[in-house]
C-alpha cells in the first residue's frame, strides 16, 4: 500500500488530506505520511 500511495501522491493523483486519511484507516503508519509528504504527521 505504501508503494502505491508514494507513487500516486508524487504524480499528484493525492493530497495530503488523503495520504492523511490512509493514516487514520490504519493503511499507512505516521512515518510512512512523513516519508511521503515530508512533512510531520499531526492527525
Amino acid at each position: 500500500m505504501f508503494e502505491k500511495v508514494k507513487k500516486y501522491y508524487e504524480r499528484g493523483f493525492y493530497s495530503k488530506a488523503q495520504v492523511a486519511d490512509f493514516v487514520k484507516k490504519g493503511k499507512l503508519t505516521a512515518e510512512q505520511y512523513e516519508e511521503i509528504t515530508g512533512e510531520a504527521y499531526d492527525g
